[in-house]
């Protein structure tokens, strides 16, 4: 019933019980919780901080231990794709940014993109608009069509949220949700500046793309997504674990 030898047994039977403190037991069962809790996204640089935060007075390699003797193990992320394509008749803004991706104060500068999720249902759109100087998406929407009202109502519920000023720079890639002229009258009508990078070059809108890797790989694929009811509450499950647990190196 047990899967288990009989010379197996009396092997264990001989071999003197590991004596493992009250203390050690509470760190072991802590660090299964964080693990589980992210969905097994936390490696053992992450996990020493957040066992820090707590007050925990450990180092890295007893951590990477401890994760090694528990099985705790990250699964690694795949390779970018491009999701968005322009349409040729649509105007393109100029880089504002150039890969300067931390602005001094908040609402300085915003970035925007678009990410496939699949669902057993079928395909879900997600937009998103993050504040780049605390890496905080202050604007979401998430739908079955991937059209430019998707990325409007991202935007639009993010100025609604922070009220930023006139002179605010949003920055995309060249979509033709990004480019169309019902986007671009939004952009205008708000005093935004709009920011594109360059053709398939992930690294001019890096830290929305390693916001979607995260989401993806650390959050969405670790469980079945069956319906697309279920993903819009699971997307929405990760966004406040994202505002509230998880830790951000960048600030």
């Amino acid at each position: 019933m047990m899967g288990v030898s009989k010379s197996g047994y009396y092997d264990w039977l001989k071999r003197p019980a590991a004596v493992i403190s009250l203390d050690t037991l509470k760190l072991y069962r802590r660090i299964r919780k964080l693990f589980k809790e992210s969905r097994g996204s936390l490696g053992n640089r992450e996990m020493v901080k957040k066992l820090r935060k707590e007050g925990y007075q450990i180092g890295r390699y007893q951590v990477r231990y401890i994760m090694r003797r528990l099985r705790l193990k990250v699964t690694q992320r795949v390779a970018y794709k491009i999701t968005t394509k322009r349409k040729h008749a649509d105007s393109v803004a100029d880089n504002l940014l150039n890969q300067n991706f931390n602005p001094t104060a908040a609402n300085q500068i915003w970035a925007g993109d678009v990410t496939y999720l699949k669902t057993g249902e079928g395909w879900m759109y997600l937009a998103v608009v993050m504040d780049l100087y605390s890496r905080r998406i202050v604007g979401w929407h998430i739908d079955k069509r991937m059209t430019t009202d998707l990325v409007c109502k991202a935007l639009i519920k993010a100025y609604n949220l922070r009220q930023p000023p006139k002179g605010l720079v949003f920055h995309s890639d060249r979509g033709s949700q990004y480019t169309s002229k019902q986007y671009r009258k939004l952009l205008l009508s708000y005093s935004i500046r709009a920011s594109m990078g360059d053709v398939g070059a992930c690294w001019d809108n890096a830290v929305v793309e390693r916001f979607f890797g995260s989401l993806k790989h650390d959050w969405l694929f670790k469980v079945n997504q069956p319906t697309r009811e279920f993903m819009k509450q699971d997307v929405a499950a990760y966004m406040k674990y994202y505002y509230l647990e998880r830790l951000h190196s960048a600030n």
